[in-house]
Protein backbone atom coordinates (compact mmCIF):
# COMPACT_ATOMS: atom_id res chain seq x y z
CA UNK A 1 0.00 0.00 0.00
CA UNK A 2 1.26 3.71 -1.13
CA UNK A 3 2.67 5.28 2.36
CA UNK A 4 3.23 8.79 3.42
CA UNK A 5 6.32 8.91 1.56
CA UNK A 6 4.64 7.67 -1.48
CA UNK A 7 1.70 9.29 -1.47
CA UNK A 8 3.91 12.79 -0.86
CA UNK A 9 5.71 11.67 -3.99
CA UNK A 10 2.56 11.73 -5.91
CA UNK A 11 1.41 15.03 -5.05
CA UNK A 12 4.84 16.58 -5.87
CA UNK A 13 4.27 15.01 -9.12
CA UNK A 14 0.55 16.05 -9.28
CA UNK A 15 0.77 19.56 -8.57
CA UNK A 16 2.73 21.31 -11.61
CA UNK A 17 0.20 19.03 -13.64
CA UNK A 18 -3.70 19.35 -12.44
CA UNK A 19 -3.67 22.62 -9.93
CA UNK A 20 -5.12 25.21 -11.46
CA UNK A 21 -6.15 23.13 -14.33
CA UNK A 22 -10.07 22.09 -15.21
CA UNK A 23 -11.28 18.31 -14.96
CA UNK A 24 -12.72 18.20 -18.11
CA UNK A 25 -14.40 14.56 -17.84
CA UNK A 26 -13.71 11.64 -15.25
CA UNK A 27 -14.22 8.05 -16.60
CA UNK A 28 -15.11 5.44 -14.30
CA UNK A 29 -14.66 2.33 -15.63
CA UNK A 30 -15.02 0.13 -12.48
CA UNK A 31 -18.22 0.50 -10.31
CA UNK A 32 -16.91 -0.36 -7.23
CA UNK A 33 -14.61 2.34 -7.29
CA UNK A 34 -17.43 5.57 -6.45
CA UNK A 35 -18.22 5.29 -2.95
CA UNK A 36 -20.67 8.37 -2.79
CA UNK A 37 -23.76 9.13 -4.43
CA UNK A 38 -23.93 12.95 -2.83
CA UNK A 39 -22.93 15.07 -4.86
CA UNK A 40 -22.84 14.03 -8.03
CA UNK A 41 -19.35 12.55 -9.57
CA UNK A 42 -20.69 14.80 -12.62
CA UNK A 43 -20.29 17.59 -10.29
CA UNK A 44 -17.14 18.44 -10.30
CA UNK A 45 -16.32 18.17 -14.51
CA UNK A 46 -15.48 21.36 -15.15
CA UNK A 47 -14.02 22.77 -12.31
CA UNK A 48 -10.30 23.39 -11.71
CA UNK A 49 -8.29 21.79 -9.10
CA UNK A 50 -7.51 24.17 -6.70
CA UNK A 51 -5.17 22.50 -4.39
CA UNK A 52 -4.01 19.02 -3.35
CA UNK A 53 -3.24 17.64 0.30
CA UNK A 54 -2.71 13.65 1.79
CA UNK A 55 -5.18 12.45 4.20
CA UNK A 56 -3.73 9.47 5.60
CA UNK A 57 -3.13 7.11 2.58
CA UNK A 58 -5.56 9.18 0.81
CA UNK A 59 -4.88 11.85 -1.32
CA UNK A 60 -7.22 14.60 -1.66
CA UNK A 61 -7.98 17.17 -4.50
CA UNK A 62 -9.85 20.19 -3.56
CA UNK A 63 -12.19 21.68 -6.21
CA UNK A 64 -13.73 24.99 -7.44
CA UNK A 65 -17.06 25.37 -4.91
CA UNK A 66 -20.36 24.41 -6.32
CA UNK A 67 -23.68 26.47 -6.21
CA UNK A 68 -23.53 25.51 -2.00
CA UNK A 69 -20.45 27.95 -2.22
CA UNK A 70 -18.82 24.90 -0.62
CA UNK A 71 -15.49 23.13 -1.74
CA UNK A 72 -15.81 20.10 -3.42
CA UNK A 73 -12.88 17.17 -2.18
CA UNK A 74 -12.54 14.02 -4.32
CA UNK A 75 -10.40 11.79 -1.98
CA UNK A 76 -8.46 8.61 -3.63
CA UNK A 77 -7.47 5.53 -1.59
CA UNK A 78 -5.33 3.46 -3.66
CA UNK A 79 -5.49 0.51 -0.67
CA UNK A 80 -3.09 -2.09 -1.09
CA UNK A 81 -2.52 -2.56 -5.76
CA UNK A 82 -4.14 1.29 -6.82
CA UNK A 83 -1.58 2.81 -8.71
CA UNK A 84 -1.53 5.86 -10.72
CA UNK A 85 -0.10 6.73 -13.77
CA UNK A 86 0.36 10.05 -15.93
CA UNK A 87 -0.30 9.96 -19.60
CA UNK A 88 0.43 12.83 -21.50
CA UNK A 89 -2.26 13.73 -24.99
CA UNK A 90 -1.01 12.18 -27.67
CA UNK A 91 -2.88 13.72 -31.13
CA UNK A 92 -5.30 14.83 -28.96
CA UNK A 93 -6.37 10.83 -28.00
CA UNK A 94 -7.59 10.37 -24.62
CA UNK A 95 -5.75 6.86 -23.36
CA UNK A 96 -8.35 3.79 -23.22
CA UNK A 97 -9.69 1.86 -20.30
CA UNK A 98 -9.78 -1.44 -21.46
CA UNK A 99 -8.02 -4.18 -19.44
CA UNK A 100 -9.44 -5.22 -15.89
CA UNK A 101 -6.41 -3.09 -14.13
CA UNK A 102 -7.63 0.55 -15.52
CA UNK A 103 -10.55 1.99 -13.18
CA UNK A 104 -10.71 5.40 -13.95
CA UNK A 105 -9.21 8.31 -16.16
CA UNK A 106 -9.16 11.96 -15.16
CA UNK A 107 -8.89 13.92 -17.74
CA UNK A 108 -7.23 17.07 -17.71
CA UNK A 109 -6.43 19.57 -20.64
CA UNK A 110 -2.68 18.74 -20.39
CA UNK A 111 -3.09 14.62 -20.02
CA UNK A 112 -5.04 11.73 -18.09
CA UNK A 113 -4.47 10.73 -14.89
CA UNK A 114 -5.16 6.46 -14.95
CA UNK A 115 -5.98 4.98 -12.09
CA UNK A 116 -5.00 1.47 -12.25
CA UNK A 117 -5.64 -1.87 -9.12
CA UNK A 118 -3.54 -4.88 -9.71
CA UNK A 119 -5.38 -8.19 -8.92
CA UNK A 120 -8.82 -9.54 -8.63
CA UNK A 121 -9.89 -7.18 -5.55
CA UNK A 122 -11.31 -4.12 -5.89
CA UNK A 123 -10.60 -2.02 -2.67
CA UNK A 124 -9.38 1.50 -4.37
CA UNK A 125 -12.13 3.99 -3.94
CA UNK A 126 -13.14 7.10 -4.71
CA UNK A 127 -15.06 9.26 -2.32
CA UNK A 128 -16.31 12.82 -4.12
CA UNK A 129 -17.83 15.45 -0.58
CA UNK A 130 -18.57 18.74 -0.50
CA UNK A 131 -17.36 20.93 2.47
CA UNK A 132 -14.29 20.78 4.82
CA UNK A 133 -17.20 19.04 7.57
CA UNK A 134 -17.54 16.20 5.19
CA UNK A 135 -13.97 16.02 4.43
CA UNK A 136 -13.01 15.46 8.23
CA UNK A 137 -15.37 12.64 8.33
CA UNK A 138 -13.17 10.63 6.29
CA UNK A 139 -9.80 11.04 8.32
CA UNK A 140 -9.31 8.45 10.59
CA UNK A 141 -7.42 11.06 13.10
CA UNK A 142 -3.61 9.83 12.74
CA UNK A 143 -1.49 12.18 13.99
CA UNK A 144 1.13 14.22 11.64
CA UNK A 145 4.91 12.44 13.26
CA UNK A 146 6.21 15.78 12.01
CA UNK A 147 4.51 18.50 13.88
CA UNK A 148 4.73 15.90 17.67
CA UNK A 149 7.12 16.77 19.93
CA UNK A 150 8.67 13.78 21.64
CA UNK A 151 6.23 13.61 24.84
CA UNK A 152 3.13 14.22 22.29
CA UNK A 153 4.71 11.29 20.20
CA UNK A 154 4.73 8.89 23.31
CA UNK A 155 1.63 9.74 24.50
CA UNK A 156 -0.15 8.87 21.25
CA UNK A 157 1.90 5.54 20.81
CA UNK A 158 1.16 4.37 24.17
CA UNK A 159 -2.43 5.88 25.16
CA UNK A 160 -3.02 2.24 24.66
CA UNK A 161 -0.73 -0.56 25.13
CA UNK A 162 0.17 -2.44 21.91
CA UNK A 163 3.23 -4.13 19.91
CA UNK A 164 5.15 -0.97 18.32
CA UNK A 165 4.12 -2.60 14.87
CA UNK A 166 0.67 -2.59 15.97
CA UNK A 167 1.33 1.13 17.57
CA UNK A 168 2.98 2.72 14.46
CA UNK A 169 0.51 1.21 11.51
CA UNK A 170 -2.64 2.24 13.24
CA UNK A 171 -4.15 5.38 11.35
CA UNK A 172 -5.85 6.05 14.00
CA UNK A 173 -2.88 7.05 15.63
CA UNK A 174 -0.43 8.14 13.61
CA UNK A 175 -0.83 9.31 10.25
CA UNK A 176 0.42 7.36 6.73
CA UNK A 177 2.66 5.05 8.32
CA UNK A 178 1.66 1.24 7.07
CA UNK A 179 3.67 -2.39 7.01
CA UNK A 180 6.58 -1.32 4.79
CA UNK A 181 7.92 1.86 6.60
CA UNK A 182 6.99 0.56 10.10
CA UNK A 183 9.68 -2.69 9.38
CA UNK A 184 12.64 0.06 8.45
CA UNK A 185 11.56 2.37 11.20
CA UNK A 186 11.62 -0.32 13.94
CA UNK A 187 15.29 -1.64 12.27
CA UNK A 188 16.77 1.80 12.32
CA UNK A 189 15.50 2.43 16.20
CA UNK A 190 16.86 -1.30 17.07
CA UNK A 191 13.61 -1.91 18.66
CA UNK A 192 11.26 -5.44 18.43
CA UNK A 193 8.40 -5.00 16.51
CA UNK A 194 6.43 -6.85 19.17
CA UNK A 195 7.73 -4.30 21.96
CA UNK A 196 5.02 -3.43 24.03
CA UNK A 197 4.44 0.03 23.99
CA UNK A 198 3.91 1.10 27.69
CA UNK A 199 6.92 -1.08 28.71
CA UNK A 200 9.47 1.14 26.68
CA UNK A 201 12.47 2.88 28.46
CA UNK A 202 12.88 6.59 27.62
CA UNK A 203 16.04 5.84 25.72
CA UNK A 204 13.85 3.49 23.53
CA UNK A 205 10.66 6.03 22.98
CA UNK A 206 13.80 8.56 21.88
CA UNK A 207 15.40 6.51 19.36
CA UNK A 208 11.91 5.32 18.15
CA UNK A 209 10.96 8.99 18.00
CA UNK A 210 13.93 9.63 16.35
CA UNK A 211 14.17 6.59 13.84
CA UNK A 212 10.48 7.33 12.95
CA UNK A 213 10.92 11.10 11.53
CA UNK A 214 14.35 10.38 10.44
CA UNK A 215 13.60 7.68 8.43
CA UNK A 216 10.32 9.02 7.00
CA UNK A 217 11.85 12.28 5.83
CA UNK A 218 14.85 10.39 4.19
CA UNK A 219 12.48 8.71 1.92
CA UNK A 220 10.44 11.82 1.27
CA UNK A 221 13.05 13.41 0.15
CA UNK A 222 14.57 10.64 -2.17
CA UNK A 223 10.64 10.23 -3.78
CA UNK A 224 9.98 13.80 -4.03
CA UNK A 225 13.43 14.43 -5.66
CA UNK A 226 12.84 11.74 -8.28
CA UNK A 227 9.10 12.95 -8.89
CA UNK A 228 10.42 16.76 -9.40
CA UNK A 229 11.84 15.02 -12.77
CA UNK A 230 9.37 12.64 -13.35
CA UNK A 231 6.16 11.31 -12.27
CA UNK A 232 6.47 8.44 -10.22
CA UNK A 233 4.75 5.07 -12.42
CA UNK A 234 6.64 2.01 -9.81
CA UNK A 235 5.56 2.58 -7.03
CA UNK A 236 5.74 -0.28 -4.09
CA UNK A 237 6.82 -1.08 -1.35
CA UNK A 238 9.99 -3.20 -1.77
CA UNK A 239 12.64 -1.24 -2.48
CA UNK A 240 16.60 -2.67 -3.03
CA UNK A 241 17.83 -0.13 -1.03
CA UNK A 242 15.21 -1.00 2.38
CA UNK A 243 16.84 -2.59 5.10
CA UNK A 244 15.03 -5.24 6.20
CA UNK A 245 11.67 -4.78 4.50
CA UNK A 246 11.18 -7.55 1.74
CA UNK A 247 14.24 -9.04 2.32
CA UNK A 248 14.26 -12.29 4.02
CA UNK A 249 16.93 -14.45 4.59
CA UNK A 250 19.24 -11.37 2.83
CA UNK A 251 21.91 -9.67 4.75
CA UNK A 252 20.98 -7.14 7.42
CA UNK A 253 22.83 -4.05 6.24
CA UNK A 254 24.32 -3.37 9.68
CA UNK A 255 25.45 -6.57 10.92
CA UNK A 256 24.71 -9.09 8.20
CA UNK A 257 22.26 -11.51 10.26
CA UNK A 258 20.22 -13.02 7.78
CA UNK A 259 16.70 -10.94 8.13
CA UNK A 260 13.52 -12.41 9.54
CA UNK A 261 9.66 -12.48 9.31
CA UNK A 262 6.81 -12.87 10.88
CA UNK A 263 3.99 -13.49 8.28
CA UNK A 264 0.17 -13.35 8.87
CA UNK A 265 -2.76 -12.90 6.37
CA UNK A 266 -1.48 -10.94 3.42
CA UNK A 267 1.53 -9.07 5.06
CA UNK A 268 4.81 -9.82 6.89
CA UNK A 269 6.93 -8.11 9.19
CA UNK A 270 10.48 -8.15 8.36
CA UNK A 271 13.32 -7.54 11.08
CA UNK A 272 17.35 -8.23 12.13
CA UNK A 273 17.09 -10.65 14.94
CA UNK A 274 20.73 -9.64 15.92
CA UNK A 275 19.82 -5.69 15.87
CA UNK A 276 16.32 -5.80 17.31
CA UNK A 277 15.12 -9.13 19.42
CA UNK A 278 18.95 -9.75 20.72
CA UNK A 279 19.04 -12.73 18.62
CA UNK A 280 15.69 -14.05 19.35
CA UNK A 281 13.44 -15.38 16.48
CA UNK A 282 9.87 -14.32 16.70
CA UNK A 283 7.48 -16.84 16.72
CA UNK A 284 5.99 -16.84 13.16
CA UNK A 285 2.07 -17.81 13.91
CA UNK A 286 1.30 -20.39 11.27
CA UNK A 287 4.63 -22.17 11.72
CA UNK A 288 4.85 -22.04 15.58
CA UNK A 289 1.01 -23.63 15.09
CA UNK A 290 2.73 -26.11 13.10
CA UNK A 291 6.36 -27.03 15.11
CA UNK A 292 5.10 -26.40 18.83
CA UNK A 293 7.61 -26.85 21.30
CA UNK A 294 10.08 -27.53 18.50
CA UNK A 295 9.78 -23.70 17.29
CA UNK A 296 13.47 -22.20 17.13
CA UNK A 297 14.44 -19.93 19.77
CA UNK A 298 17.51 -18.83 18.51
CA UNK A 299 19.08 -18.34 14.98
CA UNK A 300 21.22 -20.93 16.01
CA UNK A 301 18.49 -23.56 16.48
CA UNK A 302 16.78 -21.97 13.41
CA UNK A 303 19.86 -22.51 11.40
CA UNK A 304 20.08 -26.36 13.09
CA UNK A 305 16.18 -26.55 12.32
CA UNK A 306 17.00 -26.18 8.74
CA UNK A 307 20.01 -28.48 8.31
CA UNK A 308 17.41 -31.75 9.18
Amino acid sequence: MPELPDITAYITALAPRVVGQPLEQLRIASPLLLRTAVPPIQSIEGKSVRSLRRLGKRIVFAFDPDETREPLFLVLHLMIAGRLHWRELKAGARPKLGGRNNLASFDFPNGSLVLTEAGAKRRASLHLVRGEAALAALDPGGLDIFSLSLNDFRAALSAENHTLKRALTDPRVLSGIGNAYSDEILWAAKLSPLAQTQKLTPEEWQRLYTATRETLQTWIDRFNSEAEKSFPEKVTAFRPEMAVHGRYNLPCPRCSTPVQRIRYADNETNYCPHCQTNGRVLADRSLSRLLGSDWPRTLEELEALKRK
